[in-house]
């Protein structure tokens, strides 16, 4: 009953939709006909403080065919290749446009951008300042280490009052004498 259900959803969707041109065979092949003919390859690093990002662009004049633009957070590489012999036999390059969007670090600065092409390989880069420490350290101390009772026991008498500042530090009392037995 499911092989049904499967081999007849198309159809209705063909009804559904007449007016929409060459339906794929299943949806993974249209998702993978759309990605591997509308993208190019590319490589993000992290090198000396900036974030690098690599395409693979070969062949294509770089003052007319790419165009980088950062808006906000994203990073779009936009190109274009056709084809510019008669027609192939049979080719397996990549014509028409081509795009590919990359989500910038927080911390990036787009002022700063810049882009390089060589050798087919467009490199863009991008700075990204060292981010400040989130908050501050706070020592812990031991409470375990064990301390005599006169050290934690509060201060008692006239040397527990606040002195004003400058005020000289009175003298300790002497000490007692430990009992006779």
């Amino acid at each position: 009953m499911a092989r049904l259900v499967r081999r007849w959803a198309p159809a209705v969707f063909r009804v559904m939709f007449a007016d929409l041109p060459g339906w794929p065979p299943s949806p993974r092949a249209a998702l993978r006909a759309f990605s591997a003919a509308r993208s190019f390859r590319v490589e993000e690093l992290m090198r000396e403080g900036r974030y690098l990002i690599r395409a693979e662009l070969p062949g294509l004049d770089p003052d007319q065919d790419i165009e980088v633009t950062a808006d906000g957070m994203t990073l779009t590489i936009y190109a274009e290749r056709w084809q510019q012999d008669g027609q192939p036999q049979r080719t397996e390059f990549r014509y028409g446009p081509l795009t590919r969007s990359v989500r910038l670090p927080a911390q990036a600065g787009a002022p700063d951008i810049t882009a390089s092409y060589r050798n087919g390989i467009l490199e863009v880069s991008v700075p990204v300042p060292e981010a400040p420490p989130e908050g501050t350290r706070i020592p812990v101390q031991d409470a375990d280490i064990p301390r005599s009772p006169q050290a934690t026991a509060p201060a008692a008498g006239p040397a527990a009052a606040p002195r004003p500042p400058g005020t000289p530090v009175p003298p300790a009392p002497a000490p007692v004498p430990p009992p006779a037995p």
